[in-house]
């Protein structure tokens, strides 16, 4: 039998651990790993950490990710919470990272606050990090990718105001405390829906949370203390897939679906087909496989020393019964995961 040396065991380890999640170059090997000359530069280590791993939305930006990281002959390790509602992984995470001594990071923070020391930290470090979708209030950051999420939330409201001729009770059901982007899309909304001079906003003030679960159950209690099968709503928005799901359920639940207007936020295959049947008026849509690209070629520009946009608007449209079928929709709702997700 073979004898391993600590220092040799422990090597090893540490390189099958960083193997383990490595896109899209896993199995390359550098020009020292080859017995080429060493003076060659490392191979880029990208770690893309999202605010959750089971939404569609991150699955499209993986998937965007993946398609910067073959173009640029870099390898990505995508590694997020499972809920979005876990703030200490993601915290940990980052953590991790910045002790692996990770090439750079690129970051969705669940809190625009709890993470600043992290991500200053990780700078500290020589890691330069990018935040994309939702933003960071502070920190020492390379490049900030995402939609415009206040304009995001004017579009919704401007298409609400239509649907309600202008007048009627609106709600909003918010996602949660501490997450800037939905926060703006929230605020962008009423900043319209408030102007229309026979529009009532009866409730801004209720979260729905990071599940369709949660979501669905805020829902009902936010229909059921507003009357709204006796009229006394008419209209609601969701800032994001969890609440545009669960405020699906709960109207489908009470009977409510195609009798209140509803504009929501993202998407899925079950809310596309909701706006099909009616019952979803609208749906705002970002770009999360551009976000992922995006995200990824601006990190990769950082570490290359190449120029880097400090923001950069990554875009939303709004679907509705109209426009469902149009191609550019179409891929904007369904884009071919599996060929970068293999």
């Amino acid at each position: 039998m073979i004898q391993i040396g600590p220092v040799r065991r422990r090597l090893l380890a540490f390189g099958l651990a960083l193997g383990i999640s490595l896109v899209p170059g896993c199995g390359k090997k550098t020009q020292s790993e080859s017995g080429a000359a060493g003076s060659a530069p490392a191979r880029l280590r990208i770690a893309v950490i999202p605010k959750g791993t089971t939404h569609e939305f991150w699955k499209s930006v993986h998937a965007g990710a993946a398609k910067a990281a073959r173009e640029l002959d870099v390898d990505i390790v995508w590694k997020g919470p499972l809920k979005e509602d876990d703030l200490k992984s993601q915290i940990e995470l980052v953590q991790s990272f910045t002790a692996q001594k990770a090439s750079g990071i690129v970051l969705a923070p669940l809190n625009d606050k709890a993470l600043v020391s992290s991500v200053d930290a990780a700078v500290a470090a020589q890691i330069p990090v990018v935040i994309f979708d939702s933003a960071l209030a502070g920190g020492k950051v390379s490049s900030f990718v995402a939609t415009d999420n206040r304009a995001a939330g004017r579009l919704a409201g401007e298409r609400l105001v239509k649907l309600l001729d202008g007048k009627g009770k609106v709600a909003v059901l918010r996602y949660q405390e501490g997450s800037a982007s939905t926060r703006d899309r929230e605020e962008g909304f009423l900043e319209v829906v408030k102007k229309a001079p026979e529009i009532e906003v009866v409730s801004d003030n209720q979260y729905g949370g990071a599940t369709t679960e949660t979501a669905a159950s805020a829902s009902e209690s936010l229909l059921l203390a507003k009357n709204a099968a006796k009229g006394g709503l008419h209209g609601v928005f969701t800032p994001n897939e969890s609440t545009t799901f669960g405020m699906l359920r709960a109207l489908e639940n009470t009977k409510l679906d195609g009798k209140l207007r509803f504009v929501g936020f993202d998407a899925s295959d079950k809310l596309v087909e909701a706006v099909r049947k009616g019952s979803i008026d609208g749906l705002v849509l970002q770009n999360p496989f551009n976000m992922g690209y995006l995200a990824v070629k601006a990190i990769t520009a950082k570490l290359k020393n190449q120029p880097v946009e400090a923001r950069t608007d990554t875009g939303a449209e709004l679907l509705d019964k109209q426009n469902i079928d149009e191609p550019a929709m179409k891929e904007l709702v369904k884009p071919d995961l599996a060929k970068w997700l293999k």
